[in-house]
């Protein structure tokens, strides 16, 4: 793999839906956390849409499981 493909799929953005399937959060939940700041914030994609960074997620699922 090139190193920009490599930097591309760590820029890969995640909208709820896969968000929801990966994490299994709802929107208020994940809303919550992220107010608190213990979820990364979501990034605006348009006027009525927002996503996460796939990379950011990751690292925060990892996270939570060496916490578990």
């Amino acid at each position: 793999m090139q190193q920009s493909e490599t930097a591309h799929d760590s820029m890969r953005i995640i909208r709820f839906p896969e968000l929801h399937r990966r994490i299994g959060l709802s929107r208020t939940q994940i809303w919550r956390l992220e107010k608190e700041g213990e979820f990364p914030k979501s990034i605006p994609l348009g006027k009525n849409s927002k996503g996460w960074i796939e990379a950011d997620v990751i690292a925060w699922l990892l996270e939570r499981r060496k916490v578990a």
